[in-house]
């Protein structure tokens, strides 16, 4: 029998295959349907900090964000009415109570105040685990990388003091040193980290002159990034790395498994193909360990990692050459 059990931030997984935060895990019928689809765990929707502040305060007050207009007050009040809090503890309970699988809730976040205390309400609600999605763009010439990646613990340790259940980070790759940054948010108490955050694409209508969003969903070859980086770090700091970004298919979750992942999240391929897709994926899996006469997935997870390599340093500088040189 082949087994696709995995734990992620302590907490037992039947698969790898998370089914990333987006608007497929806002409603209790597609949550079900990727339980029935075998899928290890969901991560909600995200709240927005914003959603939080504005219940807080019940006015929207300009301190509250950078460079604040009269159309991003009006979207935030029609959103956070529109989505309130109570609804996404309610679909907190009523995942809870259909579920047997892991739900992790999730909230976006710039800033390390007023809202973390509303993580208690989250724990209470019964959620398994917290994914924190944490990201300042570093595009202020005043703010130096330390200033930037200080609100990152802060977060954490805010958010710690609230809650006792496991927290994730997903963050970006927005670090002068990454390597660096991660093994000292592993270090906060933190329970996962994921590799890494997607963010809105802009693109330029010039003919309307407007701001439009573009690259909405991933594609295949955007595994590359979190690949890297998972391979040369799973087995350099002290929690369990998730893979995000990139991953289609199941030949992609076995490889963000051989690279050290704990567990792969998946979203963009779901629009694109639909929940059937989540079949394929552990059929793919499922296929290629019995191939490789793996029985369960600990048997290979690492397998490929940076340091299982007799000489990583000469092994990426001579994949370098090798594809480029000679290249004019």
């Amino acid at each position: 029998m082949i087994d696709l059990s995995t734990t992620y931030m302590g907490l037992p997984l039947r698969s790898p295959v998370i089914v990333g935060s987006s608007g497929l895990t806002r409603n209790i019928g597609n949550l079900e349907a990727f339980e029935k689809k075998g899928v290890g765990a969901v991560v909600l929707k995200s709240l927005f900090e914003e959603q939080i502040k504005y219940e807080i305060r019940k006015v929207f007050s300009y301190e509250d964000a950078q460079n604040a207009y009269t159309e991003a007050e009006d979207y935030i009040r029609n959103y956070a009415r529109e989505h309130t809090l109570d609804d996404y503890l309610n679909l907190i309970q009523e995942a809870k109570n259909k579920l047997s699988i892991p739900v992790i809730a999730s909230i976006n976040c710039t800033t390390s105040t007023e809202w973390p205390a509303f993580a208690r309400n989250i724990q209470k609600a019964g959620a398994d685990a917290l994914e924190l999605n944490v990201f300042v763009l570093p595009s202020e010439p005043g703010k130096t990388a330390a200033d930037m990646e200080r609100l990152y613990f802060e977060v954490v340790d805010n958010v710690k003091k609230e809650i006792e259940i496991p927290v994730a980070l997903k963050i970006s790759t927005y670090f002068s040193s990454l390597a660096d940054m991660v093994k000292r948010l592993s270090w906060t108490g933190v329970s996962g980290i994921v590799l890494f955050n997607r963010f809105f694409s802009p693109d330029f209508d010039i003919r309307k002159f407007q701001i439009r969003a573009s690259n909405l969903y991933s594609e295949p070859g955007e595994i590359s990034l979190p690949l890297r980086w998972i391979a040369i770090l799973s087995d350099k700091v002290e929690v369990d790395l998730c893979a995000s970004t990139g991953v289609h298919d199941g030949h992609g979750v076995i490889k963000q498994l051989l690279a050290g992942a704990k567990a792969v999240q998946v979203c963009s391929t779901l629009y694109k193909n639909g929940f059937d897709q989540l079949d394929l994926i552990h059929e793919e899996i499922r296929e290629w360990m019995e191939k490789q006469s793996y029985r369960k997935l600990s048997d290979f997870m690492g397998k490929m990692s940076h340091s299982m390599s007799d000489d990583p340093a000469a092994f990426m500088r001579v994949q370098f050459m090798k594809h480029f040189a000679g290249i004019e």
